[in-house]
């Protein structure tokens, strides 16, 4: 059976920068490899069973996956703009440092990733005295991604 739009697919995946770089994957060995276990300690890296068409996946990973069967295994190539779109730099908010330590439940310090209402997630970028700098662009807007993925069930 090939996949189509509504199926339901299980795979295993490994997601892979330009450079090499492991940012995502489903194997836990790959995951230990790459630090990604001590980045994620209470994930469980598993086989990811998802509804195609349903949004859980990036564009260009949903399409690369139509067509292909369950034992199939390919690579798929993602664009920017099919995955986290081109890096823009005009995501940056600014926040009084009262208003951030009450809105986030601590004192900002660079580095800190933050969870906005909304569910974007932001890396404070610039603490000063009167101002807290949160960068809401996704890490890895502007890469193209590259999956190795094996497609375990199709339903």
């Amino acid at each position: 059976m090939t996949i189509s739009t509504g199926d339901s697919v299980t795979i295993t995946y490994t997601g892979r920068l330009d450079d090499g770089t492991v940012f995502d994957t489903t194997d836990e060995s790959v995951a230990e490899e790459a630090g990604l276990l001590d980045e994620q300690p209470d994930r469980e890296f598993e086989p990811l069973t998802v509804e195609v068409g349903e949004g859980n996946l990036i564009e260009g990973m949903e399409q690369g996956l139509l067509g292909l069967e369950a034992g199939d295994s390919e690579t798929i190539t993602v664009p920017p703009e099919e995955a986290y779109g081109e890096a823009d730099g005009d995501s940056v908010r600014e926040f009084e440092p009262a208003q951030f330590e009450e809105m986030v439940g601590q004192e900002p310090a660079e580095g800190l990733q933050v969870r906005a209402q909304g569910g974007a997630v932001g890396t404070v970028v610039d603490v000063s005295a009167d101002t807290v700098s949160v960068d809401f662009e996704h890490p890895l807007a502007g890469e193209t991604l590259t999956f190795e993925i094996d497609v375990l069930d199709v339903e």
